[in-house]
């Protein structure tokens, strides 16, 4: 069972900093709540990244502090976890270049990207934990982010089982009772 002070939806204050791949920024900027970057110290976004954004939305990424990353190099694991399970060029510069950095938090909302983070140690998370960390964090109110959550099947491009969200969403109630 997925709670909000359990691993799956928990970011330790101790790491602010984040490496995302271009779903959390764009599922983020769809529901309005960009501002929830602003409480982590650095976001590092690669250059494939960046296009793969610009492509999608019209998001000024230097408005969020991030740190626009050259491409790094994919390390040959990498790029067979990548064939294997048809990472995008985004996913795997991210995860190339979180590899690199200690304490960060890889940011993607692709189960296989997710999948391959875990198998490479990597703490991940999604637009789900980022919303959930708000509302832990004191920096929205559990009805803000539950009128969020619900706003997701008609106002994101996230794809998240009905099951799921409805689970979490109890889990926020919960909580906040």
């Amino acid at each position: 069972m997925m709670t909000l002070n359990g691993d799956y939806v928990e970011m330790t204050e101790s790491i602010s900093a984040v490496v995302c791949d271009a779903g959390s920024i764009i599922h983020l900027d769809e529901l309005n709540q960009l501002s929830l970057f602003r409480d982590f110290s650095t976001i590092f976004v690669t250059q494939t990244v960046k296009q793969e954004v610009e492509k999608h939305r019209s998001i000024d990424l230097s408005q969020l502090s991030t740190e626009i990353i050259p491409e790094p190099v994919v390390d040959s694991q990498l790029s067979t976890w990548a064939t294997t399970f048809c990472l995008h060029a985004g996913e795997q510069s991210a995860l190339s270049y979180a590899c690199t950095k200690k304490n960060v938090i890889f940011l993607t909302d692709d189960a296989a990207a997710r999948f391959v983070a875990g198998q490479m140690k990597l703490r991940v998370y999604g637009t789900i934990g980022v919303l959930l960390r708000a509302v832990r964090r004191g920096l929205k109110s559990s009805n803000e982010i539950k009128s969020c959550l619900e706003s997701i099947p008609h106002r994101s491009t996230l794809h998240i089982r009905a099951n799921l969200l409805n689970q979490v969403i109890e889990e926020l109630e919960k909580y906040h009772n």
